[in-house]
């Protein structure tokens, strides 16, 4: 294998979660060019991906003309790859795959009876979502167990997050807080956010039980708004804004502890590896969060974000 390629759609979090299938096929074929498409929207993962060539950007959601996903294969032609690898369940997608005439051809089915793909791999959903994306890999012969995400940080990104935090007057450790959601979770009726009340609530008792630990929030393009919030009720509350997600990542893997809610920067968190509590609602942790004690889940039993009791996030926070 010298040249493979995956079409991986959604967010910055999907990335992530792809990023063990992406380090084990660099582990096994060191000599190969792995290649990604990816939505725009979710590029900038692959700044903190040690194992992906290039990044081909294509909006999978958008309302795309067939001149689109015309250009999309004639590129795949171009590129002269050994093997696709896709994370769509469709007969849309296998379709997509077999007019690429890129020989091996891998996908989730259950059925293949079109030979669209050339190795089709039932899907299994009831599982860690990123085991869920390695077991394309058993096409490859790759039997090991899926490994945790991890990002890749680097030195000038560690300097920032140490210099931002003198900048912010702190010289020990502390939590950050990232509670904001995504424009497309609320787009598609999805409430990732936990209230501002709430999170005023967790920051004032957390820092009468353990001074030694203060906040760091952190506000993102869209995070604007809930960080107003907070601010208004915690004038003196410490914030930070990245400016990319590298140097995000370098500030949460210096952390002693994060919170934040299900979202991208959940994963983020556990593919740097720092200790995490994550607020979930209507999703199931166990299909996105690993099996790890570091990280730690708080489900709401009503599946509203919402309702979850402050003082659980608080004894999670303390015993995380």
């Amino acid at each position: 294998m010298k040249r493979i390629v995956a079409l991986v759609p959604g967010g910055i979090g999907d990335q992530i979660l792809f990023f063990p299938t992406l380090d084990d096929l660099k582990a096994h074929f060191p000599e190969a060019q792995l290649d990604v498409v990816v939505e725009p929207r979710a590029v900038a993962a692959y700044q903190l991906s040690g194992s992906v060539h290039q990044v081909i950007p294509f909006n999978f959601k958008d309302r795309n003309a067939l001149a689109d996903w015309a250009n999309l294969i004639g590129t795949l032609r171009e590129g002269e790859y050994d093997a696709i690898l896709s994370l769509g369940r469709s007969k849309a997608v296998r379709f997509l795959l077999w007019l690429t005439g890129i020989p091996k051809r891998v996908g989730f089915a259950k059925l293949n009876p079109l030979g669209f793909l050339t190795d089709a791999i039932p899907v299994n959903l009831e599982q860690y979502s990123a085991a869920t994306y390695h077991d394309l890999l058993k096409a490859f012969g790759i039997t090991t167990p899926c490994p945790l995400p991890k990002a890749v940080i680097t030195a000038a990104d560690r300097q920032w997050a140490t210099a931002e935090q003198q900048r912010l007057g702190l010289s020990g450790g502390y939590r950050l807080l990232h509670g904001g959601s995504s424009q497309m979770a609320l787009s598609k009726g999805i409430n990732k956010i936990y209230p501002p009340t709430r999170w005023v609530e967790v920051i004032q008792t957390l820092a009468q039980e353990e001074p030694h630990l203060p906040f760091i929030v952190v506000c993102g393009p869209e995070d604007q708004g809930w960080v107003r919030a907070l601010t208004q009720a915690l004038p003196n509350i410490k914030i930070s804004y990245p400016p990319d997600l590298r140097k995000l990542a370098a500030l949460m893997q210096q952390a002693q502890q994060i919170l934040c809610t299900d979202s991208g920067p959940m994963h983020l968190g556990v593919a740097v590896g720092t200790p995490l509590v994550a607020l979930f609602g209507p999703t199931d942790p166990a299909k996105l969060l690993p099996a790890d004690p570091r990280f730690r889940a708080v489900k709401s039993t009503t599946g509203n974000m919402a309702d979850i009791p402050v003082s659980a996030v608080i004894e999670a926070a303390c015993h995380g």
